[in-house]
């Protein structure tokens, strides 16, 4: 997954910072990677647009930031959290590990930064939501075992929701997938915003900051 520059996490800052103190509803923000980003497709196809339109049609005032980056890892994520606490968000989907895992990096490493990153959110008073990841079968049964058994740890450790799988229902299958197999179509990324939809009204009860 190639990694793209700053210029979507510049635009995900100036559109949070550019909400009004006092605005009814909730700001989300989506970090992530190519997933998230909507690699292949255009933004409003991405599931961060997409879940912003599913609360509207129930008539929720929800605004979902898009900081997706192609190539994006834990360590990434965990460099650029900062600058996106300071548009200071109601909550936080945190959707990375992907790119952990598909470079073989080590468990230990991906869930020291995740832990460091629900932390740097605990401190800044953000509710905080963690995405998880599997990884296809062919890489060893052993470490698909123990990146798939970082993300519920994790979640259980900082007491944060976690959706299981970001991919439910859409990774390993041909016609949701784009040609490399990796990136959701547009179909693709409609089912997991209906999932992402679903899981964050639980997060978020009405669609009110919590």
């Amino acid at each position: 997954m190639p990694f793209m520059g700053s210029s979507r996490l510049l635009i995900a800052l100036c559109i949070v910072l550019a909400i009004p103190p006092g605005v009814e509803g909730a700001t989300i923000v989506c970090l992530g990677d190519s997933i998230t980003a909507g690699l292949g497709l255009s933004d409003d196809q991405a599931y961060p647009a997409l879940v912003q339109d599913l609360a509207q049609h129930q008539g929720m005032s929800w605004t979902v930031i898009n900081a997706g980056i192609s190539g994006d890892t834990t360590s990434g994520g965990l460099r650029r959290l900062d600058w996106l606490l300071k548009g200071k968000p109601d909550l936080m989907l945190i959707a990375l590990g992907a790119n952990d895992g598909m470079r073989g990096l080590p468990v230990a490493a991906s869930r020291a930064n995740l832990l460091a990153m629900l932390e740097r959110l605990d401190r800044a008073q953000v509710k905080a939501a963690l995405a998880g990841m599997l990884l296809p079968t062919n890489y060893g049964e052993d470490y698909r075992a123990a990146f798939a058994a970082i993300f519920p740890a994790v979640a259980q450790e900082r007491k944060v929701p976690l959706l299981p799988f970001l991919l439910d229902g859409v990774g390993g299958i041909p016609a949701l997938n784009q040609a490399d197999g990796i990136h959701p179509t547009a179909e693709g990324q409609r089912i997991i915003a209906a999932h992402v939809f679903a899981f964050l009204k639980t997060v978020m009860p009405a669609g009110r900051a919590p």
